[in-house]
């Protein structure tokens, strides 16, 4: 792949990450409601569901490295988008089955969930990978800022048109808004993706045909490489510190604060408006930094870590003095941290990735996704779990929730720690590598 993308090739790119976003909103938000609400299950049972998966993306470095031999990725994340589909609607048909036979619809919904989380998996890591090959350097944070907001409107615009198609609600309509969402979605992707690769290889000069590397030796190559292994342990703290509030943040705010379910929710989204204002600000000022300042990412990432470490401090502090703090401004200003840090750190994924060669683009970013999944299928978790055995040691429920937030603040530091080694070896791979040129110049 040595073409590189315009605008609109990025905006095309984005729009299959609307479709994944589209489909990902109904199974993380609608189904999970309806087995807890309108079938009256244990909310544990499509958390389990959904850790599922995130399980299931381990195996994201395999359907990488599948991209990278195939040398073409269109048709890995098309398929990957119509397994995705596929796995919804037959989620959501299972569902229904729960309502007469609950063994069968869960064992339906198993299966369901393994197609879900192998469409994401081969979607998402071929979709990154064509994007670091073929994106310019000083494009690629605000092509981070662009898909990422795309698949946030994806979800936004889903979540608003399927809540009124399923009124009144109904199994059956159920069942057709998922369908169709799904096939929707497909001939997106497929019309987003229409002779992008094609464009791409015409704009390139001719390469040598090369021996295709086994998973193993491809896996082992990117384990090898320092910075590829130290990345790997930056994206897996800094999402487990990133997910680890998802499942908390409400809950804090309606038994610490006293707030209403309404308030709550409001509150949600005073955060995400916060994230979308730090990835859009990221997202402009990293393009424009760039080919002046190579290493604003690394500023952006840093800064955006140590920014998130500071206001999860702050919501200590709220737990022990919630009479008189301002919450709204404190998740505002967690939210555009996170923004920041999020953007800033998929762009410098996109550039280590990119500079690997599109060969190992696709490895690497299945090992990135691969970590990324573990992170967010235990954050959510591992923070629930660590309020209830705080609460149950200390019988103080705003002290618990205070420390799992200065836990959170701790990984942050520590992930702003790891990416500025990160930067540091990518300078001294560079300086090593201007020496070794210029000691292999002749001399006049």
């Amino acid at each position: 792949m040595g073409g590189t993308l315009g605008w609109m090739g990025i905006f095309r790119l984005g729009l299959v990450q609307t479709s994944i976003g589209s489909i990902v909103v109904l199974v993380t938000a609608t189904l999970n409601r309806v087995m807890v609400v309108e079938l009256s299950m244990a909310a544990v049972i499509p958390g389990l569901l959904v850790g599922l998966h995130y399980g299931v993306q381990l195996l994201r470095p395999l359907w990488g490295h599948a991209s990278d031999v195939g040398g073409r990725r269109t048709r890995w994340i098309v398929g990957g988008v119509a397994l995705l589909g596929l796995g919804a609607a037959g989620a959501s048909v299972a569902i229904a089955v729960m309502a007469h036979n609950a063994v069968l619809g869960l064992v339906l919904a198993f299966l369901d969930f393994v197609l879900i989380g192998v469409g994401v998996g081969a979607a998402g890591t071929s979709l990154l990978a064509l994007l670091a090959s073929s994106v310019a350097p000083e494009r690629r944070p605000a092509a981070a800022t662009i898909v990422w907001l795309m698949m946030i409107a994806g979800m936004a615009v889903t979540a608003t048109v399927a809540g009124g198609l399923l009124e009144p609600f109904s199994f059956g309509r159920l069942i057709g808004v998922v369908t169709l969402t799904g096939a929707a979605a497909v001939a997106l992707t497929v019309l987003a993706l229409w002779g992008i690769e094609q464009s791409l290889a015409r704009a390139s000069q001719a390469r040598p045909a090369r021996q295709p590397v086994s998973f193993r030796r491809s896996l082992a190559d990117a384990w090898a490489d320092p910075k590829a292994r130290l990345f790997t342990i930056f994206v897996f703290v800094s999402m487990l510190a990133f997910s680890a509030q998802d499942l908390i943040l409400e809950p804090f705010a309606g038994l610490v604060f006293g707030w209403t379910p309404g308030e709550t929710t409001r509150l949600a989204g005073v955060q995400h408006g916060g994230v979308f204002l730090g990835m859009v600000l990221t997202g402009v000022a990293g393009s424009l930094l760039s080919k002046r300042y190579p290493g604003a990412l690394r500023v952006f990432t840093v800064g955006g870590c140590l920014a998130s470490a500071l206001a999860l401090c702050c919501l200590t502090l709220a737990a022990a003095q919630p009479e008189i703090w301002p919450l709204g401004v404190n998740v505002f200003a967690l939210g555009f941290a996170n923004g920041v840090f999020a953007v800033a750190a998929i762009g410098s994924m996109m550039a280590l990735a990119g500079a690997a060669g599109p060969e190992r683009t696709g490895m690497r970013m299945g090992l990135w996704g691969a970590a990324q999944a573990i992170a967010f299928g235990l954050g959510g978790l591992l923070g629930t779990v660590l309020v209830d055995l705080s609460r149950w040691l200390t019988g103080e429920i705003a002290f618990s929730y205070g420390l799992v937030f200065l836990a959170e603040a701790l990984a942050f530091l520590a992930a702003a720690a790891l990416a500025s080694r990160v930067a540091i070896m990518r300078r001294q791979t560079h300086s090593a590598l201007v020496e070794t040129v210029a000691h292999a110049t002749p001399a006049e």
